[in-house]
């Protein structure tokens, strides 16, 4: 998580619960069985057999509470949660905050973009257009998912579902871009790229050309305690 105060708990699957319960009462049967229908499986992680758990931890801290125990004959009991005044007040804060804050995260396809470099040019665009076909797959599936989601469902209840179709494709888009780019040898860097597996040495321009840290963020150099660019003889430093 990303800004706001340290929760109690981190984990999505109980706010998705404690969300299912400010509608009303549930046992957690019933909230797996909601979760599963609403397609929820899509957008968190749901461990169906740990479900039992996020819901006594949220009754540990104060955040839901029993409201019923059915006994229908023989069978087995039924215990209701509801949601408590402090579970309302964690549900707003901790989804504004979600909603509001970038949160900084590490996908690891932009970890392998980084680094993309040490894959020879030639095998990165096969590995590229074989992410390309997934995509595709991914994109058929969640239309397939909506389109039969849509037929009982609110889209409100749907719009973290078109937002990961949507974030397929843009990155389909991307990924076609840049194969087209290394591909027709306009991308700045390839000849270089292609140079460091020919012959195994990294080519001069890629050589660190100076000693000054990176800037921070906010334009102060790493570790320093200046704002701005040194100065020799009242010039600036080289770049």
């Amino acid at each position: 998580m990303s800004g706001g105060k340290r929760r109690k708990l981190s984990n999505p699957l109980a706010l998705a619960v404690m969300g299912l319960l400010g509608e009303r009462p549930m046992h957690p049967y019933e909230i797996a069985r909601t979760l599963r229908q609403r397609g929820k499986e899509a957008s968190v992680k749901i461990n169906y057999g740990s479900l039992y758990t996020v819901v006594q931890n949220l009754e540990k801290h104060g955040f839901v509470e029993v409201t019923e125990v059915q006994r229908e004959g023989n069978r087995p009991e039924r215990t209701l949660y509801g949601l408590t005044d402090a579970g309302r007040e964690e549900v707003t804060e901790w989804l504004s905050d979600l909603v509001a804050v970038p949160a900084e995260e590490f996908p690891l396809f932009e970890t392998a973009l980084s680094l993309i470099g040490y894959l020879p040019p030639d095998e990165a665009v096969s590995r590229l257009r074989d992410r390309l076909a997934e995509l595709d797959v991914l994109a058929a599936s969640l239309h397939g998912v909506l389109g039969k989601l849509y037929e009982t469902l609110p889209r409100l209840f749907l719009v973290e579902i078109e937002y990961k179709l949507h974030m397929a494709e843009a990155q389909a888009a991307w990924v076609r871009g840049f194969v087209r780019e290394i591909d027709e040898e306009t991308l700045s860097g390839v000849e270089g790229w292609r140079s460091l597996h020919e012959s195994g040495q990294a080519p001069p321009e890629w050589q660190a050309v100076s000693g000054e840290p990176p800037a921070a963020p906010g334009g102060s150099p790493e570790g320093g305690g200046e704002s701005g660019p040194r100065h020799r003889g009242g010039r600036d430093a080289a770049p």
